[in-house]
């Protein structure tokens, strides 16, 4: 053995020669390795476990074994007694010495910028490196020598252990730092944002950070609670968004700061107080104070996005629909009334246009549209419909204004998706009888047991992804024209075409024991068709820009997308037509982006880069909109023939769309596959 030894760190492969007698920490920090460490080399936090290869490694020359580093130590059995044994083979590098060449493999969780998996459909990774690190320091005491006050003394603990310099700190830190330091002899573990700022301290050693992210959407506002240091959700809370009570869309909001002297407070009043009231719901459910959480990430649209910053949206309401800024948003959580930690910061994407906000932000965040080479189609489905088309050349967005159908919202026995909703719906197509699926059973309402599953929920109404298919399936049955009239002179046929006034409707659902029914009503269909229109319009606008006339792939965001069947939406005309196995829901993209900007603020850079980049179109000013609203009124459209789509179902026959429209004449299997 030699007097220096030569050491290789997987999986990163760099390497090394040091002295004999090195700790492996020193050697890695040196190298610049990925190894994690809170304690600063204490052997308390046990984040830097390591583990030495055993081998011949022919690649780097070296025979690699245990006896290759120092025997286990006092430090490490006394780790293992008061948390758990280390792991067969691990040992913690900042108590463990070189003694000769060796190979060292740091495993995935002691690494500082590890990876986690958010989805397991398609797999991306998250890379965590949040804003907030911990750093323990024990801090001296006075040295009556040379007298300097606890706050420099903690600098300086600060700046020789861990290289931190020219810290800033919030204005707590002065009222409790001698307090925490009367306990366990004047360590403490200290919160730092970026590198640059104290935001607080607590006595002896602290593990875990907390930082929720927020998707501020206009219905449904979410919060995520997440360990920033392990990237793990743990507690999500969710509610109606509040200012529904000023209107159910973004424009009666808007339409409601105008005309009220303090409607814009108001409306800035409620957002935050349903947050701050979702802060408590997370923090309980995990067990932790308020106050633990050190920072909010948080995507919305622009109007939520104004409205949440305190900034009128009225501007927002009027051509050119301008932006405050569009611009990522980064302030104490404390300046905008958030009661999370009071040094705690928050983090809002930027924005793209004035209709087109930080959720689609995070929506290309979370599916990295601008690194695909196929051409993509991003559309995240709710009260306003985020588009983006593009790739890695070039991207576009958009903002359709779908309204609150696809919702519930509108729709005569419609509902938000919860237990008693129906939400699957298939139609025979000869008898026309329909068979259904319930939120709360699993059982279809055709099959035996089904009536004993609803004994304690009862059906209650419709939700968005059943009104999707029962309009789907009515239009597939011939029920409905391709101009969406319901066919009345079915009634002959089946009980469930009933009239109403002058129009038609069809019964979906009646209760034996109760008044209570189903009904979908011809007002209904047409929500349904104005609602359609206004996404597939937005979608030929920039498929149109982009000079397209296919696309790729189709990625349905939202909780409404994640729920929908992408078959039914393609019938309505909802998306355009392509392969089906190239459509597929991708979830909370929006949600999930806010996620990715919390765990990792490199991911910060990279969206802030991505939006300057973005086309922006406003359909509200496009000449082609209507043009192409018009022809989208149709199923599923007047003018795209959907090839793909009806490549794997009949294509019903068209009619004339009046109600005395007769049959369509083909043979009708009696019974199809809930499948297709």
């Amino acid at each position: 053995m030699g007097d220096m030894v030569k050491v290789v760190f997987t999986p990163s492969g760099q390497r090394g020669t040091f002295p004999v007698g090195t700790p492996v920490l020193s050697a890695a920090r040196e190298l610049g390795v990925d190894i994690d460490s809170v304690c600063g080399g204490r052997g308390i936090c046990g984040r830097c476990q390591i583990q030495c290869a055993e081998g011949t490694f022919p690649k780097f020359q070296i025979t690699s074994c245990a006896k290759s580093l120092t025997p286990l130590c006092a430090a490490e059995i006394a780790y293992g007694k008061r948390k758990a044994p280390l792991g067969k083979g691990r040992r913690l590098s900042c108590h463990t010495s070189l003694l000769d060449d060796v190979v060292i493999d740091v495993p995935l969780e002691s690494q500082v910028h590890k990876q986690v998996v958010r989805k397991s459909v398609e797999y991306r990774d998250i890379r965590l490196d949040p804003s907030i690190r911990f750093y323990y320091v024990q801090v001296p005491s006075l040295d009556e020598a040379n007298p300097r006050g606890d706050l420099q003394l903690l600098m300086d603990a600060l700046c020789d252990e861990w290289h931190l310099k020219d810290l800033v700190f919030h204005y707590k830190v002065l009222s409790t730092l001698q307090a925490k330091l009367s306990m366990q002899e004047r360590g403490v573990t200290v919160a730092v944002y970026k590198h640059q700022r104290i935001i607080d301290l607590w006595s002896g050693l602290r593990e875990e950070a907390y930082g929720v992210a927020v998707d501020l959407g206009s219905t449904t506002v979410a919060a995520h609670l997440c360990e920033l240091f392990s990237g793990e959700v743990i507690a999500t809370a969710t509610m109606m968004n509040p200012q529904i009570q000023f209107g159910e869309d973004l424009m009666s909001r808007v339409s409601y700061a105008m005309m009220h002297p303090h409607g814009s407070a108001e409306l800035t009043s409620v957002i935050r107080e349903a947050l701050n009231s979702l802060f408590v719901r997370v923090a309980d459910e995990a067990k932790i104070v308020v106050e633990d959480i050190l920072e909010v990430s948080v995507v919305s649209n622009p109007v939520m996005h104004h409205i949440l910053l305190g900034i009128s949206p009225v501007a927002l309401g009027v051509a050119p629909f301008t932006l405050t800024t569009d611009e990522s948003v980064n302030l104490l959580a404390n300046d905008l009334g958030l009661s999370i930690n009071s040094g705690g910061y928050i983090y809002i994407l930027p924005c793209i246009a004035g209709h087109v906000g930080a959720d689609t932000a995070g929506m290309l965040l979370s599916e990295a549209s601008h690194e695909q080479d196929q051409m993509t189609l991003l559309v995240d489905i709710g009260t306003n419909a985020e588009i983006v088309l593009g790739n890695e050349q070039r991207l576009i967005a958009c903002s359709s204004p779908t309204g609150p159908a696809f919702e519930g919202a509108q729709i005569s026995c419609g509902q938000r998706a919860a237990v008693g909703a129906i939400e699957r719906v298939r139609i025979d197509l000869d008898t026309l009888e329909p068979s259904f699926k319930v939120i709360g059973s699993g059982v279809w309402s055709d099959e035996d047991g089904f009536s004993n599953s609803l004994s304690n929920l009862g059906v209650t109404g419709i939700c968005g992804s059943g009104i999707i298919e029962v309009i789907a399936e009515m239009y597939l049955a011939g029920i409905i024209s391709e101009d969406g009239v319901i066919e009345g002179s079915l009634c002959s046929k089946t009980k469930r075409i009933l009239r109403q006034g002058r129009t038609w409707s069809y019964l979906l659902y009646e209760s034996t024991t109760s008044e209570s029914r189903i009904l979908i009503t011809q007002n209904d269909v047409r929500e349904i068709q104005l609602a359609k229109a206004a996404l597939y319009a937005g979608v030929k606008l920039l498929m149109a820009r982009m000079k397209v006339k296919n696309v790729d792939r189709v990625r349905l965001a939202g909780a409404f997308g994640s729920q929908i069947d992408v078959k039914r939406a393609m019938v309505l005309g909802l998306i355009p037509d392509c392969s089906l196995d190239s459509i597929s829901s991708v979830g909370n993209a929006a949600g999930t982006g806010a996620r990715i900007a919390l765990l990792d603020q490199g991911a910060r850079d990279i969206i802030e880069r991505v939006v300057k980049t973005v086309d922006k179109l406003e359909t509200a000013i496009e000449p082609m909109f209507q043009s192409y609203f018009v022809d989208a009124l149709a199923f599923p459209n007047k003018t795209d023939s959907f090839p793909h789509l009806f490549s794997v179902l009949n294509r019903p026959k068209k009619r004339s769309g009046s109600p005395n429209g007769g049959d369509s004449g083909r043979a009708r299997r009696r019974r199809r596959n809930r499948n297709l």
